[in-house]
């Protein structure tokens, strides 16, 4: 066999004339568990070595029933929590010995194509990171038996299994955070991405302002970036009733909101302005944000994951219910002393 470029694979036969056994004492060779005897063990692996053989583990996964290929389907991977997520589950798969795909879903669509190729490359399992996949191509993935598990949203998909955050939850304490403080005039920092998992941080933390008597001032602008938390605060700033006290969707958000609050309209945080972000980047952490802001558990998740996917796959009927994983407040100085 030839690649695009004329250069030769070395095939399993050439390994077994040069070794001197047949073609199926090279397959239990490079087969875990198979039977093969030491001797003829090592004279396979040491013609494969002598002519660079590697076996075709996609194309081998094509014949059998495990590929151990396992996609990841997500978008905005170049933010700070996203990027953290795929790194900490690449890591761990691949411990696991899972090989990794990872299928960028950004853009119109995305998420359909990105699905399909889950299909075409028989994947074991695909772990879907972006909020905004197509319930009913899930559903196809999951009646070809593909395993499909659905992470960081509020919303459950017939026939998958789900790992949510206490989005909700999170996003009540963080109104109190504020309200405890004394803020007053309170904002929510939101962006045009209607996420299931952000739509739910906005909605719960605006019902329980509205609980208490207080008016939230909802203000969103563009994707969950830096750049849309700082056009928000120069709306609010330029207006007349200035926030004392904000909750931002996103860190990445809180962040561009902070500095264009400090920096163009001179406010001090926290004493005039008390900010809260969610999901812990490691920026929230910085000394120039040192922002208080709700932590995922991402080790925890990740572990989840991978513990799913090397377990035998539930009956459709039988497909357990979400798993929960709670968000803890992290206390730093963007916030006034409780």
């Amino acid at each position: 066999m030839k690649d695009k470029s004329g250069k030769s694979f070395v095939s399993a036969q050439q390994v077994a004339e040069l070794a001197g056994v047949s073609r199926s004492a090279v397959s239990r060779t490079f087969t875990e568990g198979a039977s093969v005897s030491k001797a003829t063990r090592d004279k396979v692996m040491a013609a494969a070595d002598t002519l660079g053989y590697h076996v075709n583990h996609l194309a081998r996964g094509l014949i059998q029933e495990n590929s151990n290929i396992v996609c990841l389907v997500a978008a905005d991977m170049a933010s700070p929590y996203q990027s953290k997520f795929i790194e900490i589950l690449t890591r761990d798969l691949q411990a696991a010995n899972k090989v990794v795909m990872i299928v960028n879903a950004s853009g119109d669509s995305g998420v359909n194509r990105a699905l399909r190729q889950t299909l075409y490359y028989r994947a074991d399992a695909s772990v879907v990171l972006s909020g905004q996949p197509d319930e009913a191509l899930i559903e196809t993935c999951v009646r070809s038996g593909q395993r499909v598990i659905v992470a960081n949203r509020d919303q459950s998909v017939s026939g998958t299994e789900n790992i949510m955050i206490s989005n909700r939850a999170s996003a009540r304490e963080a109104f109190h955070m504020l309200h405890r403080v004394g803020c007053q005039t309170i904002a929510l920092v939101a962006s045009d991405v209607g996420t299931p998992s952000l739509l739910a941080r906005e909605t719960a933390f605006v019902e329980e302002a509205n609980a208490q008597g207080v008016d939230v001032t909802v203000t969103r602008s563009g994707a969950s970036t830096y750049a849309s938390g700082a056009e928000v605060a120069r709306r609010l700033f330029s207006g007349q009733n200035h926030p004392d006290g904000a909750f931002c969707i996103t860190d990445l958000l809180a962040c561009g909101f902070m500095d264009v609050a400090r920096n163009e309209f001179g406010l001090k945080v926290p004493e005039e302005l008390c900010v809260i972000g969610f999901d812990d980047i490691e920026q929230a952490g910085w000394s120039s944000y040192n922002l208080t802001t709700f932590r995922q558990p991402l080790d925890e998740i990740t572990q989840h994951i991978t513990q799913l996917i090397n377990e035998p796959q539930p009956a459709l009927e039988t497909v357990p219910p979400p798993t929960r994983f709670v968000a803890h407040p992290v206390w730093r100085g963007s916030v006034r002393p409780r």
